[in-house]
């Protein structure tokens, strides 16, 4: 079995993803074929012996879409894909502007003169009057919708295409409905002359131009989206150094040249360009990009680097170990993009019946017309009943129901600074049965800072005092937490040391007021021959927490322990309490030890807590979760997070987490408050409620109407439904649907 991925052009809709996955699936050999239409792959694997790709790409391109064989972008590629959609964005957005305005237009000149209840006929140049001219008045129409078609061109070069090729779309639909609406509009202008009184009603141009111009919406605010969610990737790749300087001749040479068994040097603010072993030299070294752990990691001969991270105060001498596709960040990049595709995006309901919904139309407006053509009526009442059918099945409420809900409800979610990537997540976040929270700068604040301060032989003022001034002078973050703690207490006139040594991997040494300071771990002091043993039970109860505590001693005596730790967010407990009230399981993953992670769950009261997971190993553990067959969200925020946030049904991100999971990510909590998950998934609940009445009501419309336009009353010896009509009731269902979507807009989380 092979398994490959394909680029796959000229998709709209989930009908056109699910056209692609039925007839590819329908090969011989093919195991299995998944479309995401956010990222525009399909991942096939197949049986090399019974089908080729040529075969496949045959059998796509019949169906009416592109396919070809899917490989890593070259940098300037990349550039120009980026370009050409930017471009394309910013066209949709002109052609939307253009149609919005002749639509608004079209619409106070042909519902103007018709207002109901009495209402005054807005002011209208005489020349352009219904009464007195109308000829004029439904050229002027006529002349108002051709711009509006011409920027909804799209939807007809597409939808006709698809409907060619046997495979109706949303967008098929739409060009049906907006066609027959302008054709008939055209017969009745050149037929007005005839009979003013009666052909001057039948104009429908609004009805072509509105349908398209609010179709045309939705459809700009969905590209829009998926932009922003293929950024992750490039991201990613930004991090691994462009050039890296070779030890034994000082050259500067491409990342990609180099070799396993290479030596390179890393000077301070430098990146390391690929993973490695220290061969020489100590420094700190900075990987929150990539494990999402706020202390920076001591490196030392014999330590291992990660590509990608940074060299924050040492030179490096470091042996390359893996290179390309071998190194952790370029397993990271592969595990984002197999998240991305096999993450199928759910199909909106309306998308889901096109297939059905549009044959049928056009099928019962044909009877109809036939039926009636047979029974011996003339022409134009056979052309009013087809219209009147293709009119009033018009997918104005249907293709409404579901984005205004969606605009409403993800407005809604901005206030409350919870920012939803696309509809579709807005769809199945109600479904979340598991939540899964990573631990730094999730559930904890993501920044080391003061816990305890434990004199010994001293007071608490003269331990602070003796700390601060020692670490005033060196730039670690634990040394940072410290001085900090010291200054809120007000110790902020420090004395400075006469000299001071850093100490890798152990802490450091100074001269303070003639007398030798120590601040470091129980190693250095035990150095320095400094009895530490009063203390050790709290090292180790600290320790057991995940806290970092620091000795400290004057003159070889020992002035106590200051401990220091990455803290719990207030709102935390409090939120993840909110989630198990609704009926969800929490649980904590992280790459912490166990009895660190067990001491912040116990805290925070978690349902589950899994620890000493490597980046790369994240992901897996929610494709486990769900395998079990749960519905998980993933809430995270450094780029160690960004496959688990992609492989998970919901990944959320924290605001200030880095750009790569935020990119990653389907919702972003803007004000990183984990009490802003619970309210996210009351709002998706309340959405799709929300859109489940609209296709209530959409439905019932069509059920309704359709019959009655295909002359089931007159049948009967009642009216025959005009066209004018059913445009009315088109937009009556249409204006239905808007108000029941504003409504959502009131609701409270």
């Amino acid at each position: 079995m092979k398994e490959e991925r394909y680029d796959i052009s000229g998709m709209h809709c989930a009908a056109c993803s699910a056209s692609v996955e039925k007839v590819t699936r329908r090969l011989p050999g093919v195991e299995r074929s998944d479309v995401n239409l956010t990222t525009g792959i399909m991942t096939i694997r197949y049986d090399e012996t019974q089908v080729g790709p040529e075969q496949i790409v045959a059998k796509v391109e019949k169906a009416g879409f592109g396919a070809t064989l899917h490989g890593r972008k070259t940098e300037q590629a990349e550039k120009d894909a980026k370009g050409g959609e930017e471009a394309a964005l910013r066209r949709k957005k002109w052609e939307l502007i253009t149609a919005a305005v002749f639509s608004v237009a079209l619409l106070y000149v042909s519902m103007g003169q018709m207002l109901p209840f009495g209402l005054p006929a807005l002011p209208l140049p005489d020349i352009f009057s219904m009464h007195t001219h109308p000829v004029n008045f439904a050229i002027l129409q006529l002349l108002l919708t051709v711009p509006v078609l011409y920027c909804g061109r799209h939807f007809f070069t597409s939808g006709f295409k698809a409907l060619f090729h046997g495979n109706p779309n949303m967008d098929s639909l739409v060009a049906i409905g907006s066609a027959c609406s302008f054709a008939y509009s055209v017969v009745m202008t050149f037929l007005i002359s005839d009979d003013p009184h009666v052909y001057v009603h039948n104009l429908y141009y609004e009805s072509a131009a509105v349908v398209l111009t609010l179709v045309s919406l939705g459809k700009f605010l969905e590209s829009r989206n998926m932009q922003k969610t293929k950024g992750a990737i490039t991201a990613l790749m930004r991090l691994s150094p462009d050039t890296a300087i070779l030890a034994d001749s000082g050259r500067e040479v491409p990342t990609k040249s180099l070799k396993t068994g290479d030596i390179v040097l890393v000077k301070p603010g430098q990146r390391v360009p690929v993973d490695g072993v220290v061969t020489k030299g100590e420094s700190s070294v900075n990987e929150a990009m990539l494990t999402g752990e706020s202390l920076p990691v001591e490196k030392a001969a014999g330590s291992e680097v990660i590509g990608g991270s940074v060299n924050q105060n040492g030179v490096l001498y470091v042996q390359v170990t893996r290179t390309g596709e071998d190194t952790t960040l370029a397993r990271i990049i592969r595990f984002v993009e197999d998240a991305q595709g096999k993450k199928a995006p759910i199909s909106k309901t309306a998308d889901k019946v096109a297939g059905v919904f549009v044959p049928a139309v056009i099928a019962i407006a044909l009877l109809a017309a036939a039926a009636w053509a047979i029974a011996g009526q003339p022409f134009a009442f056979v052309l009013r009943v087809f219209t009147s059918v293709l009119v009033i099945a018009c997918p104005c409420a249907l293709g409404l129901a579901t984005p205004t809900a969606i605009m409403v409800g993800t407005g809604l979610g901005a206030r409350h600074g919870i920012l939803i990537r696309s509809g579709e997540i807005l769809e199945i976040t109600h479904s979340v049965d598991t939540v899964v929270l990573d631990k730094t700068g999730t559930v904890t604040e993501g920044a080391p800072a003061v816990t305890e301060v434990l004199p010994y032989q001293c007071d608490v003022d003269t331990l602070l005092r003796t700390a601060a001034a020692m670490e005033s002078v060196s730039a670690h973050p634990l040394a940072e937490a410290i001085t900090a703690y010291a200054a809120g207490k007000g110790f902020t006139d420090l004395e400075k040391p006469e000299s001071f040594e850093n100490l890798s991997g152990r802490g450091l040494a100074a001269e303070l007021g003639g007398r030798t300071a120590l601040a470091g771990n129980r190693r250095l002091l035990e150095e320095r021959g400094v009895e530490v043993t009063p203390l050790l039970p709290d090292t180790e109860r600290l320790s057991a927490q995940g806290q970092t505590p620091m000795f400290f001693a004057l003159d070889g005596k020992l002035l106590g322990l200051i401990s220091v730790a990455d803290p719990v967010k207030e709102t935390s407990a409090a939120a993840i309490q909110q989630m198990k009230d609704q009926g969800i399981r929490v649980v904590l993953l992280t790459g912490d030890n166990r009895a660190a992670a067990e001491h912040i769950g116990n805290l925070v009261g978690v349902d589950q807590v899994i620890a000493e997971v490597l980046p790369e190993e994240k992901a897996g553990v929610i494709q486990q979760l769900q395998d079990q067959g749960r519905k998980v969200m993933m809430v995270g925020d450094g780029i160690n997070d960004a496959p688990a946030l992609t492989a998970a049904a919901v990944g959320c991100a924290i605001g200030s987490g880095s750009d790569i999971a935020i990119e990653s990510a389907d919702i972003v909590l803007m004000r990183s408050d984990l009490q802003d998950v619970p309210r996210a998934l009351r709002l998706s609940a309340l959405t799709l409620r929300d859109i489940k009445q609209n296709l209530f009501w959409a439905f019932c419309y069509n059920t309704v109407g359709i019959p009655i336009a295909a002359g089931l009353l007159y049948l009967f010896g009642g009216p025959l439904l005009s066209p004018m009509f059913a445009g009315a009731a088109m937009s009556l269902s249409s204006v239905c649907v808007v108000g029941n979507a504003l409504r959502l807009g009131r609701a409270k989380l």
